[in-house]
């Protein structure tokens, strides 16, 4: 393991988080987003692989660098990274690192040069109908200071201030459909425990086209008729409950990341479990969400916030406007991915004939 780099000074980092790299204000907690890459903003990357590294290696992943940033986020086009900014202690409280289908490459091996792409095999279909229109996210994290309850309300709203950026890159890209990603349990996560959860999103979830397929994948240890009788529901809430009380039983809890987007939509996909043997054997389970399938009251929550920041900014700068045209003038985004999100169901849906 080598030792992790000092902080970046913070008066760097200030002075590249400038007003056109903001993307928002949180709906909690008083932070700011922004969207920021190597190329912009190379004292906040650094900064950014530290944090990364730091609160990787204490959930007992990590790359055992002394920074966190590998090819992806140094490409060419290169992964952007969208961080919360805490304005009160200048400081990052936590971020992702995504990619737009339109700026995905491929190798000669005809599989597109993706982090997940390492431990998971694409489909041809997938690469076609999909991955043109998806948003790739990774590399998900919380600074470690602020995993702590002592934080208050900054760690209370982390994981809701991240969706408050992942939903509105939907609404500021309307062709963009499908999240796709990687949720992440550790080795040392009770085996048990991590048995159950596997198996609860392969029966409520389960990818039933090979879209995608795990290049390690994980053996279940556990015997699936066993585990049947304890996550015995077909109903997703009632099974949810099921699943939460055998894994509190066994003395632990469901990751929040893997809890947070087991109840974001009920069409997301699963696509098996991979080891990640390059980043501390972690395990690595491949997921699709289609965001106009999230659940309303969740996108809502993200997305009605920042409009009424747009309208808010719209009669700020443009006092004559009155109410209803700054409303209308912030709808026209949403008719906009309306109409742009037909066109790409009718695309797919013409492929499949």
């Amino acid at each position: 393991m080598e030792k992790i780099i000092d902080p970046v000074d913070v008066k760097l980092i200030k002075a590249e988080l400038t007003p056109e790299k903001k993307l928002r204000d949180t709906n909690k907690g008083g932070n700011e987003i922004y969207i920021v890459d190597w190329k912009d903003s190379p004292n906040t990357l650094r900064e950014i692989g530290r944090l990364r590294e730091i609160a990787f290696r204490d959930s007992g992943g990590g790359s055992g660098k002394s920074i966190d940033l590998d090819e992806f986020d140094l490409m060419e086009i290169p992964y952007r990274q969208l961080i919360i900014w805490d304005p009160d202690a200048e400081a990052i409280l936590g971020g992702y690192r995504f990619i737009m289908g339109p700026d995905i490459r491929f190798g000669e091996d005809g599989q597109p040069l993706l982090s997940s792409s390492e431990i998971f095999h694409f489909s041809d279909r997938f690469m076609k109908d999909y991955l043109p229109h998806t948003i790739e996210l990774g590399r998900s994290f919380v600074t470690l200071e602020y995993q702590s309850s002592k934080a208050g309300a900054k760690a209370l709203f982390a994981m809701d201030n991240l969706w408050d950026g992942l939903t509105i890159l939907m609404v500021l890209h309307p062709n963009m459909t499908y999240f796709f990603g990687k949720v992440t349990i550790y080795s040392q996560f009770d085996p048990c425990a991590r048995d159950l959860i596997l198996h609860f999103l392969n029966k409520h979830f389960k990818d039933t086209e090979d879209l995608l397929k795990p290049i390690y994948p994980l053996e279940i240890k556990h015997d699936p008729r066993l585990m049947d009788l304890i996550l015995k529901d077909e109903a997703f809430k009632d099974d949810y409950k099921n699943l939460k009380d055998a894994v509190h039983r066994l003395g632990t809890n469901i990751p929040p990341l893997v809890n947070s987007y087991m109840n974001t939509s009920p069409s997301m996909k699963v696509f098996g479990t991979s080891h990640n043997k390059g980043f501390g054997d972690i395990l690595d389970t491949g997921i699709l969400v289609e965001f106009d399938d999230m659940y309303a009251e969740k996108k809502a929550r993200h997305v009605e916030s920042y409009m009424r920041q747009k309208i808010d900014w719209i009669k700020q700068r443009f006092p004559h406007f009155g109410d209803k045209s700054a409303e209308k003038i912030a709808s026209r985004w949403e008719g906009r991915r309306k109409r742009a999100q037909e066109k790409v169901k009718e695309k797919i849906n013409r492929k499949k004939q």
